[in-house]
Protein backbone atom coordinates (compact mmCIF):
# COMPACT_ATOMS: atom_id res chain seq x y z
CA UNK A 1 0.00 0.00 0.00
CA UNK A 2 2.11 3.03 -1.64
CA UNK A 3 1.80 6.08 0.11
CA UNK A 4 1.43 9.82 -1.65
CA UNK A 5 4.31 11.69 -2.83
CA UNK A 6 3.38 14.45 -1.26
CA UNK A 7 0.34 15.86 1.36
CA UNK A 8 0.51 18.99 2.75
CA UNK A 9 0.81 20.13 6.37
CA UNK A 10 -1.92 22.89 6.73
CA UNK A 11 -0.22 24.63 9.63
CA UNK A 12 3.71 23.90 8.84
CA UNK A 13 4.58 22.18 12.43
CA UNK A 14 7.17 19.95 11.93
CA UNK A 15 5.13 17.05 13.67
CA UNK A 16 2.72 17.13 11.47
CA UNK A 17 4.37 14.97 9.30
CA UNK A 18 2.05 12.99 6.16
CA UNK A 19 2.39 9.86 8.36
CA UNK A 20 1.10 11.57 11.42
CA UNK A 21 -2.26 13.24 9.61
CA UNK A 22 -2.96 10.21 7.74
CA UNK A 23 -2.85 7.86 10.70
CA UNK A 24 -4.71 10.55 13.24
CA UNK A 25 -7.28 11.21 10.51
CA UNK A 26 -7.85 7.20 10.14
CA UNK A 27 -8.18 6.89 14.10
CA UNK A 28 -11.20 9.56 13.86
CA UNK A 29 -12.82 8.14 11.38
CA UNK A 30 -12.32 4.52 12.88
CA UNK A 31 -13.70 5.71 16.43
CA UNK A 32 -16.68 8.03 15.39
CA UNK A 33 -17.95 5.81 12.56
CA UNK A 34 -17.38 2.18 14.39
CA UNK A 35 -19.14 3.75 17.50
CA UNK A 36 -22.36 4.74 15.90
CA UNK A 37 -22.52 1.03 14.21
CA UNK A 38 -22.49 -0.66 16.99
CA UNK A 39 -25.76 1.25 18.47
CA UNK A 40 -28.27 -1.36 16.97
CA UNK A 41 -26.90 -3.69 19.36
CA UNK A 42 -28.99 -1.72 22.36
CA UNK A 43 -32.14 -1.41 20.24
CA UNK A 44 -33.54 -4.79 22.26
CA UNK A 45 -31.84 -4.21 25.38
CA UNK A 46 -32.68 -0.91 26.18
CA UNK A 47 -36.11 -1.02 24.63
CA UNK A 48 -36.60 -4.03 27.32
CA UNK A 49 -35.12 -2.66 30.19
CA UNK A 50 -37.56 0.87 29.49
CA UNK A 51 -40.63 -1.26 28.12
CA UNK A 52 -40.94 0.75 25.15
CA UNK A 53 -41.44 -0.52 21.56
CA UNK A 54 -38.48 -0.84 18.66
CA UNK A 55 -39.81 2.38 17.24
CA UNK A 56 -38.74 4.56 19.89
CA UNK A 57 -35.53 3.60 19.42
CA UNK A 58 -35.38 3.41 16.02
CA UNK A 59 -37.24 7.09 16.12
CA UNK A 60 -34.03 8.63 18.13
CA UNK A 61 -31.80 7.24 15.81
CA UNK A 62 -33.59 8.65 13.02
CA UNK A 63 -33.15 12.13 14.24
CA UNK A 64 -29.91 11.08 15.11
CA UNK A 65 -28.99 10.66 11.48
CA UNK A 66 -31.21 13.72 10.00
CA UNK A 67 -29.38 15.80 12.21
CA UNK A 68 -26.06 14.67 11.72
CA UNK A 69 -27.20 14.98 8.02
CA UNK A 70 -28.33 18.74 8.53
CA UNK A 71 -25.18 19.99 10.64
CA UNK A 72 -22.62 18.35 8.28
CA UNK A 73 -22.51 21.22 5.83
CA UNK A 74 -22.39 24.06 8.57
CA UNK A 75 -19.25 21.72 9.82
CA UNK A 76 -17.88 21.87 6.23
CA UNK A 77 -18.51 25.41 6.17
CA UNK A 78 -16.25 26.58 9.37
CA UNK A 79 -14.04 23.51 8.64
CA UNK A 80 -13.31 24.75 5.07
CA UNK A 81 -12.65 28.55 6.73
CA UNK A 82 -11.20 27.57 10.12
CA UNK A 83 -10.00 23.65 9.67
CA UNK A 84 -10.93 20.87 10.56
CA UNK A 85 -9.61 20.36 14.39
CA UNK A 86 -11.43 23.08 15.93
CA UNK A 87 -14.67 21.17 14.38
CA UNK A 88 -13.48 17.74 15.21
CA UNK A 89 -12.38 18.59 19.23
CA UNK A 90 -16.51 20.06 19.42
CA UNK A 91 -18.05 17.27 17.38
CA UNK A 92 -16.08 15.12 19.48
CA UNK A 93 -17.85 16.37 23.20
CA UNK A 94 -20.74 16.77 22.18
CA UNK A 95 -20.62 12.87 20.53
CA UNK A 96 -19.34 11.49 24.02
CA UNK A 97 -22.11 13.36 25.77
CA UNK A 98 -24.61 12.12 23.98
CA UNK A 99 -23.61 8.26 24.00
CA UNK A 100 -22.98 8.81 28.12
CA UNK A 101 -26.13 10.35 28.78
CA UNK A 102 -28.35 7.40 26.71
CA UNK A 103 -27.92 5.34 29.77
CA UNK A 104 -29.85 7.78 31.99
CA UNK A 105 -32.48 8.50 29.60
CA UNK A 106 -35.82 7.13 30.93
CA UNK A 107 -38.38 8.68 28.43
CA UNK A 108 -38.77 8.86 24.87
CA UNK A 109 -38.50 11.84 25.20
CA UNK A 110 -35.08 12.41 26.62
CA UNK A 111 -33.69 9.33 24.42
CA UNK A 112 -34.02 11.53 21.77
CA UNK A 113 -32.28 14.71 23.15
CA UNK A 114 -29.21 12.20 23.66
CA UNK A 115 -29.03 9.49 20.87
CA UNK A 116 -30.69 11.70 18.56
CA UNK A 117 -30.29 15.45 19.13
CA UNK A 118 -26.60 15.22 20.89
CA UNK A 119 -25.00 12.48 19.12
CA UNK A 120 -26.08 14.15 15.77
CA UNK A 121 -25.06 17.47 16.07
CA UNK A 122 -21.79 15.47 17.46
CA UNK A 123 -21.15 13.66 14.70
CA UNK A 124 -21.58 16.44 12.20
CA UNK A 125 -18.16 17.95 13.54
CA UNK A 126 -16.30 14.77 14.58
CA UNK A 127 -17.56 12.45 11.71
CA UNK A 128 -15.28 10.79 8.61
CA UNK A 129 -16.61 13.58 6.05
CA UNK A 130 -14.40 16.05 7.90
CA UNK A 131 -11.49 14.40 7.88
CA UNK A 132 -12.34 12.92 3.92
CA UNK A 133 -12.27 16.86 3.28
CA UNK A 134 -9.47 17.71 5.04
CA UNK A 135 -6.95 14.60 3.23
CA UNK A 136 -8.86 15.81 0.00
CA UNK A 137 -7.24 19.31 0.68
CA UNK A 138 -3.62 17.49 1.86
CA UNK A 139 -3.39 15.11 -1.02
CA UNK A 140 -2.65 15.81 -4.50
CA UNK A 141 -5.24 15.28 -7.31
CA UNK A 142 -3.40 12.68 -8.37
CA UNK A 143 -3.51 10.79 -5.33
CA UNK A 144 -6.77 12.11 -3.98
CA UNK A 145 -8.76 9.05 -4.63
CA UNK A 146 -6.17 6.91 -2.87
CA UNK A 147 -6.56 9.16 0.51
CA UNK A 148 -10.10 9.02 -0.07
CA UNK A 149 -10.63 5.46 0.04
CA UNK A 150 -8.27 4.69 3.01
CA UNK A 151 -10.35 7.36 5.01
CA UNK A 152 -13.15 5.43 4.31
CA UNK A 153 -11.82 2.25 4.80
CA UNK A 154 -10.53 3.23 8.51
CA UNK A 155 -14.15 4.08 8.89
CA UNK A 156 -14.97 0.50 8.17
CA UNK A 157 -12.46 -1.21 10.09
CA UNK A 158 -14.08 0.59 13.24
CA UNK A 159 -17.54 -0.88 12.38
CA UNK A 160 -15.51 -4.54 12.38
CA UNK A 161 -13.77 -3.51 15.80
CA UNK A 162 -17.06 -1.88 17.78
CA UNK A 163 -19.56 -4.24 16.59
CA UNK A 164 -17.94 -6.58 18.59
CA UNK A 165 -16.76 -4.99 21.16
CA UNK A 166 -20.00 -3.43 21.80
CA UNK A 167 -22.14 -6.88 21.79
CA UNK A 168 -19.28 -8.09 24.48
CA UNK A 169 -19.50 -5.12 26.31
CA UNK A 170 -23.25 -5.89 27.04
CA UNK A 171 -22.80 -9.39 27.62
CA UNK A 172 -19.69 -8.70 30.40
CA UNK A 173 -20.68 -5.37 31.77
CA UNK A 174 -24.80 -4.73 30.58
CA UNK A 175 -25.90 -2.00 27.97
CA UNK A 176 -25.50 0.77 30.01
CA UNK A 177 -21.90 0.47 31.45
CA UNK A 178 -21.24 -0.47 27.47
CA UNK A 179 -22.57 3.00 26.91
CA UNK A 180 -19.53 4.71 29.21
CA UNK A 181 -16.99 2.29 27.75
CA UNK A 182 -18.26 3.53 24.21
CA UNK A 183 -18.14 7.30 25.44
CA UNK A 184 -14.68 7.40 27.26
CA UNK A 185 -13.37 5.36 23.41
CA UNK A 186 -15.14 8.81 21.49
CA UNK A 187 -13.33 11.53 24.04
CA UNK A 188 -9.93 10.36 22.29
CA UNK A 189 -11.17 12.24 19.07
CA UNK A 190 -10.35 15.07 21.05
CA UNK A 191 -6.48 14.98 21.11
CA UNK A 192 -6.32 13.38 17.68
CA UNK A 193 -7.52 16.14 16.44
CA UNK A 194 -4.60 18.22 16.69
CA UNK A 195 -2.87 16.48 14.10
CA UNK A 196 -5.32 18.24 11.57
CA UNK A 197 -5.10 21.63 12.96
CA UNK A 198 -4.35 24.79 11.13
CA UNK A 199 -6.12 27.17 8.47
CA UNK A 200 -6.85 26.20 4.65
CA UNK A 201 -4.78 29.08 3.22
CA UNK A 202 -6.33 29.59 -0.36
CA UNK A 203 -6.02 33.07 -0.18
CA UNK A 204 -2.40 32.64 -0.95
CA UNK A 205 -2.64 30.55 -3.37
CA UNK A 206 -2.88 32.22 -7.04
CA UNK A 207 -4.25 29.07 -8.58
CA UNK A 208 -7.49 29.23 -6.63
CA UNK A 209 -10.13 31.04 -7.93
CA UNK A 210 -11.59 33.28 -5.79
CA UNK A 211 -15.21 32.48 -4.21
CA UNK A 212 -17.51 32.69 -1.27
CA UNK A 213 -19.48 29.97 0.15
CA UNK A 214 -22.58 31.53 -0.92
CA UNK A 215 -21.31 31.48 -4.71
CA UNK A 216 -20.16 27.73 -4.59
CA UNK A 217 -23.43 26.78 -3.44
CA UNK A 218 -24.85 28.29 -6.07
CA UNK A 219 -23.01 27.44 -8.56
CA UNK A 220 -23.09 23.71 -7.47
CA UNK A 221 -26.93 23.27 -7.57
CA UNK A 222 -27.25 24.94 -10.61
CA UNK A 223 -25.54 22.10 -11.68
CA UNK A 224 -27.32 18.92 -12.82
CA UNK A 225 -24.75 16.24 -12.23
CA UNK A 226 -24.51 17.82 -8.68
CA UNK A 227 -28.34 17.15 -8.39
CA UNK A 228 -28.29 13.57 -9.89
CA UNK A 229 -25.24 12.73 -7.18
CA UNK A 230 -26.87 14.26 -4.25
CA UNK A 231 -30.23 12.07 -5.18
CA UNK A 232 -28.20 9.18 -5.61
CA UNK A 233 -26.22 9.61 -1.84
CA UNK A 234 -29.86 9.46 -0.54
CA UNK A 235 -30.38 5.48 -1.50
CA UNK A 236 -26.87 4.85 0.26
CA UNK A 237 -28.12 6.28 3.22
CA UNK A 238 -31.09 4.42 3.50
CA UNK A 239 -29.61 1.43 2.91
CA UNK A 240 -26.89 1.19 5.26
CA UNK A 241 -28.76 2.96 8.26
CA UNK A 242 -31.46 0.17 7.95
CA UNK A 243 -29.31 -2.78 7.93
CA UNK A 244 -26.93 -1.08 10.97
CA UNK A 245 -29.59 -0.31 13.12
CA UNK A 246 -32.34 -3.16 12.56
CA UNK A 247 -30.09 -6.14 11.50
CA UNK A 248 -29.33 -7.57 14.92
CA UNK A 249 -33.09 -7.32 15.37
CA UNK A 250 -33.98 -9.15 12.67
CA UNK A 251 -31.89 -11.84 12.89
CA UNK A 252 -33.02 -12.33 15.74
CA UNK A 253 -36.49 -12.83 15.03
CA UNK A 254 -34.97 -15.53 12.94
CA UNK A 255 -34.08 -17.22 15.54
CA UNK A 256 -29.91 -16.96 14.68
CA UNK A 257 -29.37 -14.97 17.73
CA UNK A 258 -27.24 -12.08 18.93
CA UNK A 259 -23.57 -14.06 18.07
CA UNK A 260 -25.02 -14.42 14.46
CA UNK A 261 -25.27 -10.83 14.56
CA UNK A 262 -22.25 -9.72 15.58
CA UNK A 263 -20.28 -11.40 13.64
CA UNK A 264 -22.72 -10.10 10.39
CA UNK A 265 -22.48 -6.62 11.25
CA UNK A 266 -18.54 -7.07 11.86
CA UNK A 267 -18.22 -8.46 8.68
CA UNK A 268 -19.89 -5.73 6.85
CA UNK A 269 -17.07 -3.79 8.02
CA UNK A 270 -14.14 -5.48 7.46
CA UNK A 271 -15.38 -6.76 3.94
CA UNK A 272 -15.67 -2.73 3.80
CA UNK A 273 -12.54 -2.18 4.11
CA UNK A 274 -11.67 -4.00 0.84
CA UNK A 275 -14.38 -1.94 -0.78
CA UNK A 276 -13.69 1.48 -0.08
CA UNK A 277 -9.96 0.34 -0.44
CA UNK A 278 -10.58 -0.83 -3.76
CA UNK A 279 -13.13 1.96 -4.88
CA UNK A 280 -11.00 4.45 -4.18
CA UNK A 281 -7.60 2.90 -6.24
CA UNK A 282 -10.18 2.47 -8.91
CA UNK A 283 -11.92 4.92 -8.54
CA UNK A 284 -8.72 7.18 -9.52
CA UNK A 285 -8.47 5.07 -12.68
CA UNK A 286 -12.56 3.80 -13.91
CA UNK A 287 -15.25 6.28 -14.37
CA UNK A 288 -16.73 6.71 -10.84
CA UNK A 289 -20.37 7.26 -11.82
CA UNK A 290 -20.09 3.60 -13.80
CA UNK A 291 -18.71 1.92 -10.59
CA UNK A 292 -21.78 4.03 -8.69
CA UNK A 293 -23.66 2.83 -10.90
CA UNK A 294 -22.80 -0.84 -10.51
CA UNK A 295 -22.44 -0.71 -6.54
CA UNK A 296 -26.54 0.17 -6.39
CA UNK A 297 -27.15 -2.56 -8.92
CA UNK A 298 -24.99 -5.06 -6.79
CA UNK A 299 -26.88 -3.64 -3.83
CA UNK A 300 -30.67 -4.48 -5.04
CA UNK A 301 -29.15 -7.95 -6.44
CA UNK A 302 -28.02 -8.94 -2.96
CA UNK A 303 -31.12 -7.63 -0.97
CA UNK A 304 -33.03 -9.47 -3.15
CA UNK A 305 -31.24 -12.94 -2.77
CA UNK A 306 -30.89 -12.49 1.28
CA UNK A 307 -34.31 -11.93 1.33
CA UNK A 308 -35.68 -14.97 -0.71
CA UNK A 309 -33.42 -17.46 0.12
CA UNK A 310 -33.86 -19.81 3.23
CA UNK A 311 -32.35 -17.90 5.85
CA UNK A 312 -29.29 -19.74 7.92
CA UNK A 313 -26.25 -18.54 9.44
CA UNK A 314 -24.00 -19.00 6.31
CA UNK A 315 -26.67 -17.01 4.02
CA UNK A 316 -26.37 -14.23 6.55
CA UNK A 317 -22.66 -14.18 6.55
CA UNK A 318 -22.69 -14.15 2.91
CA UNK A 319 -25.00 -11.71 2.74
CA UNK A 320 -22.38 -9.70 5.35
CA UNK A 321 -19.79 -9.99 3.35
CA UNK A 322 -21.55 -9.10 -0.38
CA UNK A 323 -22.58 -5.68 1.51
CA UNK A 324 -19.54 -5.38 3.14
CA UNK A 325 -17.88 -4.84 -0.10
CA UNK A 326 -20.64 -2.62 -1.66
CA UNK A 327 -21.41 -0.48 1.58
CA UNK A 328 -18.95 2.45 1.91
CA UNK A 329 -17.49 1.77 -1.34
CA UNK A 330 -19.37 4.83 -2.52
CA UNK A 331 -18.34 7.15 -0.77
CA UNK A 332 -14.82 7.66 -1.82
CA UNK A 333 -16.45 7.80 -5.60
CA UNK A 334 -18.94 10.15 -4.05
CA UNK A 335 -16.39 12.33 -2.62
CA UNK A 336 -14.15 12.12 -5.56
CA UNK A 337 -16.91 12.94 -7.76
CA UNK A 338 -17.80 16.07 -5.91
CA UNK A 339 -14.11 17.10 -6.01
CA UNK A 340 -13.43 16.60 -9.44
CA UNK A 341 -16.90 19.00 -10.44
CA UNK A 342 -15.64 21.39 -7.99
CA UNK A 343 -12.01 21.79 -6.67
CA UNK A 344 -11.44 20.70 -3.12
CA UNK A 345 -11.82 24.76 -1.85
CA UNK A 346 -15.30 23.83 -0.72
CA UNK A 347 -14.88 20.26 -0.48
CA UNK A 348 -16.10 20.22 3.17
CA UNK A 349 -19.06 21.80 2.59
CA UNK A 350 -20.17 20.90 -1.12
CA UNK A 351 -19.76 17.36 0.17
CA UNK A 352 -21.91 18.05 3.46
CA UNK A 353 -24.81 19.10 1.38
CA UNK A 354 -24.61 15.26 -0.21
CA UNK A 355 -24.15 14.15 2.71
CA UNK A 356 -27.04 15.44 3.82
CA UNK A 357 -28.87 13.49 1.43
CA UNK A 358 -27.33 10.52 2.49
CA UNK A 359 -28.77 11.33 6.10
CA UNK A 360 -32.07 11.97 5.17
CA UNK A 361 -32.21 8.90 3.68
CA UNK A 362 -30.94 7.18 7.06
CA UNK A 363 -33.57 8.82 9.10
CA UNK A 364 -36.52 7.01 6.60
CA UNK A 365 -34.23 3.87 6.73
CA UNK A 366 -33.95 4.21 10.45
CA UNK A 367 -37.36 5.28 11.40
CA UNK A 368 -39.35 3.27 8.28
CA UNK A 369 -38.05 0.09 9.72
CA UNK A 370 -39.18 0.25 13.66
CA UNK A 371 -42.21 1.95 12.31
CA UNK A 372 -43.56 -0.70 9.74
CA UNK A 373 -42.07 -3.62 12.24
CA UNK A 374 -44.14 -1.82 15.09
CA UNK A 375 -47.65 -2.08 13.05
CA UNK A 376 -47.23 -4.90 10.39
CA UNK A 377 -44.47 -7.36 12.65
CA UNK A 378 -42.24 -7.73 9.73
CA UNK A 379 -39.62 -5.89 7.79
CA UNK A 380 -40.57 -7.39 4.55
CA UNK A 381 -41.92 -3.98 2.98
CA UNK A 382 -38.62 -1.84 3.81
CA UNK A 383 -36.33 -4.42 1.92
CA UNK A 384 -38.36 -4.19 -0.85
CA UNK A 385 -38.23 -0.52 -0.47
CA UNK A 386 -34.52 -0.74 -0.37
CA UNK A 387 -34.38 -3.29 -3.48
CA UNK A 388 -36.32 -0.67 -5.67
CA UNK A 389 -34.40 2.56 -4.56
CA UNK A 390 -30.99 0.76 -5.33
CA UNK A 391 -32.69 0.19 -9.30
CA UNK A 392 -33.05 3.87 -8.92
CA UNK A 393 -29.72 4.73 -8.06
CA UNK A 394 -27.95 2.89 -10.54
CA UNK A 395 -30.12 4.75 -13.42
CA UNK A 396 -29.52 8.26 -12.14
CA UNK A 397 -25.61 7.90 -11.74
CA UNK A 398 -25.66 7.23 -15.35
CA UNK A 399 -25.77 10.45 -17.08
CA UNK A 400 -23.72 12.54 -14.42
CA UNK A 401 -20.79 14.51 -16.02
CA UNK A 402 -17.38 12.89 -14.75
CA UNK A 403 -15.45 16.62 -15.47
CA UNK A 404 -14.76 19.62 -13.88
CA UNK A 405 -17.15 22.16 -14.23
CA UNK A 406 -16.81 24.66 -17.16
CA UNK A 407 -14.85 27.91 -14.75
CA UNK A 408 -12.11 25.04 -13.67
CA UNK A 409 -11.94 23.47 -16.61
CA UNK A 410 -8.94 25.41 -18.76
CA UNK A 411 -7.28 25.49 -15.08
CA UNK A 412 -7.13 21.37 -15.05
Amino acid sequence: MSQPSSIASPSGMSWQTPAVIIVCGCLIALIGFGVRSSFGFFLEPMSAARGWGREVFAFALAIQNLLWGLGQPFAGMVADRYGAARVLIVGGILYAAGVALMTVSGSPGMLTLTAGVLIGIGLAGASFTVVLAAFARMVPPERRSWALGIGTAAGSFGQFVFAHLGQAFIAGYGWSMALLLMAGMVLLIVPLAGALSGRPDYDSDPTVHKQSIGNALGEAFGYRSYLLLVSGFFVCGFHVAFITVHLPAYLADLGLGIQVAAWAIGLVGLFNIVGSYAAGVLGGRYSKRYMLSAIYFLRAVVILLFITIPPSTVTVLLFAAAMGVLWLSTVPLTSGLVAVMFGPRYMATLFGVVFFSHQVGSFLGVWLGGYLYDRTGSYDVVWWLGIALGLFAALIHLPISERPIARLAPAT
